[in-house]
């Protein structure tokens, strides 16, 4: 009997455990991937907490995948794919291709989405399954611990900005340099956009013109950070990966005129802002999930391109609860990841 190792949690909130399980084959339209590497994404502990209804016990997280291609199902080598091939899984882990949404071909609000750690085991593993609408190709340039972070972190910040309002030379302000913030910088410089990093404490502007910002602005100093904004000109664009309500209410002042606010961090407190806030100057304030296996490449693909690199900390499978707990405590510069080598 062939078996696989696998991070696992018995109950919600439970501590990490490394199992040994049989190795499955996949199904139609399914492949198996030999993991490399999983990143440990912050959303991760909806799912550890038995937070979204679902979520069963006991639980293998992980949608942050990076690997190869180990078995094909009926029908993926006809989608050309392959033994061997490098991929990733992400967020979005499959759509049901049937309800309005999908039949809208807008898959990344499928009502039926498959997230891995939920729909099906995820990626804290050595051995996977997925559905090959999930997988996006990794170019040669990254690694399969850089291009995990990719299928989450990195694609939404991307998405978010590619899809935003913002042309070339437009001031865009990323809110947060964190695991989604310090990618979020580097994909806006990328673009062409002047790039303003907001974060807390005066320490953290090196750190923010190193990613590439062109201006740095400390929320915890005397000006308040609309204000900041404003004295930039007003930011066409606020990307919010902050999970602070407070700190993202914050920026809506520092729109300009119809300007745009994608809040992408994930904060369970309501926002303070006001209708007029919004009405007055035409603003927009537009919520971002994620990005489809599509998305997913083309993020790697501009990273490959450009240079752009998610700053990690790696540990391995055996070590998951640690690396998890870093996670959970806010240390970790900027995405964990578990390798299985």
């Amino acid at each position: 009997m062939n078996t696989y190792r696998a991070a696992q949690v018995l109950t919600p909130n439970g501590n990490f455990e490394i199992v040994d399980r049989e190795t499955p084959h996949p199904g139609p339209g399914h492949v198996r991937l030999a993991v490399e590497a999983c990143g440990i994404c912050h959303s991760d502990d909806v799912f550890v907490t038995g937070g979204l209804p679902g979520v069963q016990f006991p639980l293998v997280p992980g949608h942050e995948v990076a690997g190869r291609i180990a078995e094909l199902g009926e029908g993926a080598q006809e989608q050309k794919w392959n033994v061997g091939d490098r991929v990733t899984v992400g967020w979005f882990g499959g759509s049901c291709g049937y309800c309005v949404p999908c039949r809208q071909g807008d898959f990344m609000v499928c009502d039926n989405i498959k997230i891995p750690g939920w729909a099906y085991d995820g990626g804290y593993a050595e051995s996977m399954i997925a559905p090959i609408d999930a997988l996006a190709r990794i170019p040669d340039a990254l690694s399969a611990a850089e291009a995990g972070p990719m299928a989450c972190a990195g694609v939404t910040t991307y998405d978010g900005l590619r899809r935003s309002s913002a042309d070339p030379g437009d001031l865009v302000a990323v809110l947060g340099l964190g695991g989604l913030g310090h990618l979020g910088v580097q994909f806006a410089r990328a673009m062409g956009f002047e790039t303003v990093a907001i974060a807390r404490g005066a320490e953290k502007g090196d750190l923010a013109r190193e990613l590439g910002a062109h201006h740095y602005i400390d929320s915890t100093a005397g000006t308040p950070v609309a204000d900041a904004l404003q004295a930039l000109g007003g930011a066409k664009v606020v990307l919010a990966t902050a999970g602070s309500s407070e700190a993202i209410s914050a920026t809506v002042e520092g729109l300009s005129h119809r300007g745009e606010l994608t809040v992408i961090g994930v904060s369970p407190e309501n926002f303070d802002i006001s209708p007029l806030q919004i009405i007055l100057r035409g603003r927009v304030l537009r919520g971002h999930p994620s990005g489809t296996a599509r998305s997913v490449q083309d993020a790697m693909e501009f990273s490959a391109l450009h240079g752009i690199r998610p700053v990690v900390e790696t540990m391995p499978l055996a070590e998951t609860d640690a690396a998890y707990r870093k996670m959970l405590s806010g240390s970790a510069r900027f995405r964990m990841v578990l390798t299985t080598g």
